[in-house]
């Protein structure tokens, strides 16, 4: 791969995941659009009650533990990424490092957030 194209490889990705997000969340609202107009032919009620929850789910009350792990597990990658990069001078490394620093800020403020939540235990 030429110097040229990795740019352009980037950005054709960061294009395709962002179209995929857009279209599957364009898909999710129409499908429930649809659902709506089924239940109205077919003569049932509508409540905002009812309404409100099949257009907002209720999120899992273990979605903080979740995220946090994922972005903790991004952290851990990039630092592991950084001690694999060959650099004499270790300023890759320190770059890394740095860079691991965001996502594992955001982890733990997931886990945190996850330890305040009423579980209903």
């Amino acid at each position: 791969m030429t110097d040229e194209t990795i740019p352009i490889v980037m950005f054709l990705g960061l294009t395709i995941v962002f179209v995929a997000l857009f279209w599957f969340r364009y898909r999710a609202r129409r499908e429930m659009q649809e659902t709506f107009r089924i239940a109205l032919d077919k003569g049932h009620e509508l409540t905002p009650e009812i309404i409100d929850r099949l257009g907002h789910p209720k999120a899992s009350k273990d979605k903080d533990l979740r995220l946090g792990v994922i972005w903790m597990a991004i952290a851990v990658g990039l630092v592991l990424c950084g001690f694999a990069v060959p650099d004499p001078s270790g300023h890759a490394l320190r770059g890394i490092l740095a860079g691991a620093a965001f996502p594992f800020a955001i982890g733990i403020a997931y886990m945190i957030l996850y330890g305040f939540t009423e579980r209903g235990q």
